[in-house]
């Protein structure tokens, strides 16, 4: 009987270990082997959880210069934006030890196309009602980002705000609304790694990220809310909401001192 040829013969197609073919002239092997589970204990509420941090992401949302920045369009536009660079701490604390983890560190920034094409009318008046202020892809009048068109792909308004940094191996995903998997890549991304729980941080707690985090949670994603790394620019009881909200329906929250000491166990 012909024997199999050694399948460490053959050349791997696929973005990540244990989810890809193994391939040679002769034969496809379609067998994902997977990745060794590695469990993680993390305190939370409503009550604790055990995680496998081989099939583990972490999902950023909107730390970007328009929402976060002296002087990006929130803070043009007379917003205070204390809460919203409270998360920059904590992430740059939780994110190195996740990323030596080997837990994927996803970006998901709000970035639209410069023709605006893809942007309805409805979406428009939200962030400029009478049509006369500075909305989506209008340019910054004043500061250091001056010029630069509101949340625009590429932009520097829409850059990762000054004190975050993304590594070579983060992934960056551009969204046009205020979930970040509506009409993107972000969920072939996900799925393609393998991930099935998704740990949440960004601005804003109550808009993009639970917009994110609810259609995550709809798509079968285990969905945790990691509470020190989102913050909000609305009135403080929209924060509570989003907390119970998620401990109440969609999933977990988590303090990130409690994910980094699931880390260390």
């Amino acid at each position: 009987m012909p024997t199999d040829p050694d399948p460490t013969s053959r050349n791997a197609l696929g973005a990540r270990t244990g989810e890809q073919w193994q391939v040679d002239a002769d034969t496809a092997d379609l067998v994902r082997t997977g990745r060794p589970v590695r469990r993680a204990r993390i305190a939370a509420t409503p009550q604790a959880i055990e995680i496998d941090l081989a099939r583990s992401a972490m999902v950023v949302v909107d730390m970007q210069n328009d929402f976060c920045a002296p002087g990006g369009w929130l803070a043009q536009l007379g917003v205070d934006i204390a809460n919203a660079r409270k998360p920059i701490a904590p992430l740059n604390a939780l994110l190195p030890r996740l990323r030596d983890a080997d837990v994927p560190v996803v970006w998901v920034n709000w970035g639209n196309r410069p023709d605006l094409s893809n942007i309805s009318p409805a979406l428009l008046h939200v962030f400029n009602g009478d049509g006369k202020g500075i909305g989506l892809g209008d340019r910054l009048v004043e500061g250091p980002l001056r010029g630069e068109r509101v949340l625009e792909r590429g932009s520097g308004a829409a850059a990762l705000v000054d004190g975050l940094v993304a590594v070579e191996h983060d992934i960056r995903i551009d969204k046009v609304r205020m979930s970040g998997f509506w009409d993107t890549e972000l969920d072939s991304v996900l799925r393609n790694l393998g991930i099935a729980t998704l740990l949440f941080g960004g601005v804003n707690a109550d808009q993009c990220v639970l917009a994110t985090l609810m259609d995550a949670n709809f798509l079968g994603y285990d969905t945790i809310l990691v509470e020190e790394c989102t913050a909000t620019t609305s009135p403080d009881y929209c924060m509570k909401a989003t907390l119970y909200n998620v401990r109440q329906c969609f999933g977990f929250v988590v303090s990130s001192a409690a994910v980094i000491a699931g880390l260390c166990r």
